[in-house]
């Protein structure tokens, strides 16, 4: 009888690493562009840990970082007079947890996708109600929100991976996004 159950037990075992091992075969490598995520205000979940907020955030946008890697971005890679996905992979997401505003128009609490319509002077920041999705492939005005033009500045040094964060000012908030040698701001403001 023991060695029916030692036989078992060792058979068991073996039928566990082997799921393990087929269950990591499966594992996707780690990505080039890899997801990040920034809130407003910033470091919130830390804040939040450290019982120095006592309510949501307002604002959190989740993207891919795509590296520079020698290529020329803007023009080329990401081109001009067409809709991108800001950033690579999954369409980038916004979400606010208030109402806010944005070139004067009333954005309603939820999430949403931000697509960038990039020219040389600048780029049109583009809210959809069409979230979850890859890529810009299947973007379709039909579901903007809003669109707002900002002005392109140029960065002091080249920015290697796309880099998005919010920044306070004044009453407000910018959202800040930079690559390359390029840098936009787009301004947000609290309701009452």
């Amino acid at each position: 009888m023991k060695n029916w159950l030692s036989t078992l037990c060792i058979s068991l075992g073996f039928v566990s690493f082997c799921h393990a091992q087929s269950t990591t075969d499966q594992m996707p490598p780690m990505d080039k562009s890899p997801m990040d995520m920034s809130y407003f205000p910033n470091n919130y979940p830390v804040l939040k840990i450290s019982d120095k907020v006592s309510g949501p955030p307002v604002a959190r946008v989740i993207y891919g970082r795509p590296q520079r890697g020698g290529r020329t971005i803007f023009g080329d890679l990401v081109e001009y007079g067409k809709v991108w996905r800001l950033g690579a992979n999954e369409a980038t997401e916004i979400e606010f947890f208030r109402d806010v505003l944005i070139a004067g128009k009333r954005v309603i609490k939820g999430r949403y996708t931000l697509y960038a319509l990039v020219e040389p002077a600048t780029w049109t920041l583009i809210l959809s109600r069409d979230t979850d999705t890859w890529g810009s492939f299947k973007y379709d005005p039909k579901n903007d929100v809003l669109r707002s033009p900002v002005p392109v500045q140029k960065t002091t040094e080249p920015v290697e991976t796309l880099s998005m964060l919010f920044e306070k000012q004044g009453t407000g908030f910018d959202l800040d996004i930079a690559w390359e040698n390029e840098e936009v701001k787009l301004p947000i403001s609290l309701t009452k």
